[in-house]
């Protein structure tokens, strides 16, 4: 429908940076990344979408392409990880930063089907950085070629059937016996665990609480392992998967990082996927404004376009002062994160920044795509058609709101961590003020 050459000209439906040109944020190398991963979905992703998440899986052909496009590699990265293959774009791994791996998440988001984006790469982009992160050298150059060259596929295996925002609650063991582990539980609603060769799983090591946790590397082709499909609401084309452990035995070189540590390790890998989540909220919120302005101004009512009515253009005002505000603070979090990296700065906390950032995301897509679907009216309903992704967003929230923490839990993880983080800073301050 209405296009230009930034994109969708319906309100809202992309960021500003698109349309005017101006930002503080982005160079030429974001807007050649922006461009080559639109150019990627609009041409391999939009015409199969719907049929990939109905059939509830993706084929080799599309996965093999993804990683040729480079979109399998984890960011950041060095040349020794990325099995010969190059970063979206051509652009150099040196180069990379934040806001490169900002775009990519809000480009493919444009699809509109978050189930068939997360069965592209879902469980490597949450299951590979634990060990990228806190991994063994030899663990890094072991798997991560592999992964970029779409050869191997990882999940993260964290929840359980009694324990999802409390992770210290975890029950699968893992009990050292000579040189191996001998894993035993369950893991509950993992995305790809269907397809993945490898689930980096939270296991007991220790004692009870968060300090007897660690990260166990579990081979899925082990003797011991069963998996099967989960039936659930949305993103049917993401895997989620019941994994259950009987006795499976797995190398105590495939621990992560130290025993018992793995808690840190665990926590410090949601601030990034809540991050991935909240830009995958606003632009989803985006695909909703502009399916239904598509519609508005060509679905005629009572002798007149359905936008020409005030108390739809009101619906649409109201899609600009929830989706606008959060791109703002996305962008700001984004920065702060880049600066920190680029300057090692180590005081650099924003775990309660970016969970509360979370929260606003998923109630900006809750309402929105309501909203949305009122405008189309019974098109909004329909599972194919006009209204087919907004259709598709409406089941798709929930696993939004819920997973990586609900709204509930991380509405007061944000002002608990963020009064323990300006604490932290003050008593620096004062500190430093009397040296």
């Amino acid at each position: 429908m209405a296009s230009t050459p930034f994109g969708s000209a319906a309100p809202y439906a992309e960021p500003l940076w698109h349309s005017r040109q101006i930002s503080p944020y982005y160079s030429e190398s974001h807007k050649k990344v922006q461009a080559y991963v639109r150019d990627y979905v609009d041409n391999n992703l939009k015409p199969y979408a719907e049929e990939y998440e109905k059939q509830g899986f993706l084929p080799p052909e599309a996965l093999r392409l993804h990683a040729e496009k480079g979109f399998t590699i984890i960011r950041p990265t060095k040349r020794e990880y990325m099995g010969g293959v190059s970063m979206p774009a051509g652009i150099e791994p040196e180069e990379w930063d934040e806001f490169h791996s900002l775009i990519v998440v809000d480009e493919l988001s444009r699809l509109g089907y978050a189930g068939v984006i997360w069965g592209l790469f879902g469980g490597n982009g949450i299951g590979c950085p634990p060990i990228m992160n806190f991994g063994s050298e030899a663990q890094r150059l072991e798997y991560m070629p592999k992964v970029s060259r779409g050869e191997i596929r990882f999940c993260l295996g964290i929840t359980e059937p009694d324990a999802g925002s409390d992770v210290a609650n975890i029950k699968t063991t893992a009990k050292r016996s000579g040189n191996k582990y001998i894993v035993n539980g369950a893991k509950k609603w993992i995305t790809n665990g269907l397809w993945a060769d490898y689930c980096t799983a939270a296991v007991r090591t220790g004692g009870p609480g968060r300090k007897g946790i660690s990260l166990l590397i579990v081979p899925l082709a082990a003797k011991g392992v069963t998996r099967r499909r989960m039936e659930n609401s949305g993103v049917n084309a993401s895997g989620s998967t019941f994994i259950e452990f009987d006795d499976v035995e797995v190398p105590v070189e495939n621990l992560i990082g130290t025993e018992n540590h793995g808690f840190t390790y665990i926590m410090s890998n949601f601030n990034p996927e809540r991050l991935s989540m909240a830009a995958a909220c606003i632009r989803l919120s985006r695909v909703c404004a502009e399916d239904a302005y598509n519609y508005a101004i060509t679905r005629e009512t009572f002798g007149q376009p359905l936008i020409a009515n005030q108390i739809i253009r009101a619906k649409f005002s109201k899609f600009g002062e929830l989706i606008e505000p959060c791109q703002a603070y996305l962008e700001q979090l984004t920065y702060t994160l880049h600066v920190a990296a680029k300057t090692g700065r180590q005081d650099v906390d924003v775990g309660g920044m970016t969970a509360l950032l979370k929260v606003m995301t998923t109630r900006c897509l809750e309402k929105v795509c309501r909203e949305a679907q009122q405008v189309m009216g019974g098109a909004g309903y329909n599972k194919s058609g006009k209204g087919a992704r907004i259709e598709q967003i409406s089941r798709d929230v929930r696993v939004f709101v819920v997973g990586g923490g609900s709204q509930e839990i991380l509405s007061d993880l944000a002002v608990r961590q963020e009064m323990k983080n300006l604490d932290g800073l003050q008593h620096a301050a004062k500190k430093g003020a009397k040296i």
